[in-house]
């Protein structure tokens, strides 16, 4: 059987009904999807970790870090905190930015709780 459905409607409706009841409704899994993707691109995963280990970094500090444009930094961080994954705060000229407890967590779920840092990838590589 090579198909991936049924061929008899075989309803279990009290069990259907309790998971129905626990799922997400359109909008959050519109809203929760949206965060997904806005992990999703390579350089907005690199300036979340960054976030992550730095605690709170400005536009320039990212831009060095990742070793991106400082206009593509702003247009990534913008991304992030559109989807509620970061938040921003002026310290006079300079705009900070830091991780939400839900960027923080989707972070983690995506990278793992113990994902390796550069420091600790280069410390185990043997030396030649």
């Amino acid at each position: 059987m090579s198909s991936d459905s049924c061929y008899l409607l075989c309803l279990d409706l009290p069990h259907g009904e309790q998971v129905r009841a626990q799922l997400a409704g359109a909008e959050e899994a519109r809203v929760l999807a949206d965060r997904a993707k806005a992990l999703s691109d390579p350089s907005r995963l690199r300036i979340a970790a960054a976030l992550h280990l730095g605690a709170e970094l400005c536009v320039c500090d990212l831009a060095w870090i990742t070793e991106l444009s400082q206009n593509l930094v702003s247009h990534h961080v913008r991304t992030l905190r559109t989807a509620g994954l970061a938040t921003s705060r002026r310290n006079g000229k300079l705009v900070m930015y830091r991780l939400t407890e839900a960027g923080q967590h989707l972070l983690v779920a995506v990278t793992g709780p113990a994902a390796p840092t550069v420091a600790q990838t280069a410390s185990r590589e043997v030396p030649a």
